[in-house]
């Protein structure tokens, strides 16, 4: 998964027209840490389907105040450049599969 930054973000998330589920992390962050490999598998799963971008709060907060992270992990799904569904928290597979559909 690739890491976006905010020069990046419109091109990687806005203008994409496929879904685009954004994980905003931390490196310090053990749940971020944890649902990493989980994210990773997803990305292979939906290939094609979905596109996975990191973003680092901690390099890039103005996206993090911009798109409402007040913690971490947090998933913003955006379809058509907007942001359409978002979850907070570490979450297992199915969660994350629920998150994108």
């Amino acid at each position: 998964m690739k890491k976006v930054t905010t020069a990046e973000f419109k091109d990687e998330v806005l203008d994409n027209q496929t879904p685009v589920l954004v994980d905003f992390f931390a490196d310090w962050c053990g749940p971020c840490r944890s649902q990493a490999p989980l994210l990773e598998q997803l990305a292979g799963e939906m290939d094609g389907e979905i596109k996975i971008v990191k973003v680092n709060v901690d390099d890039e907060p103005e996206l993090a105040r911009r798109y409402g992270v007040m913690s971490i992990p947090t998933l913003v799904l955006f379809k058509t450049g907007e942001p359409a569904k978002k979850a907070v928290g570490l979450h297992a597979m199915a969660d994350l599969k629920t998150l994108i559909s």
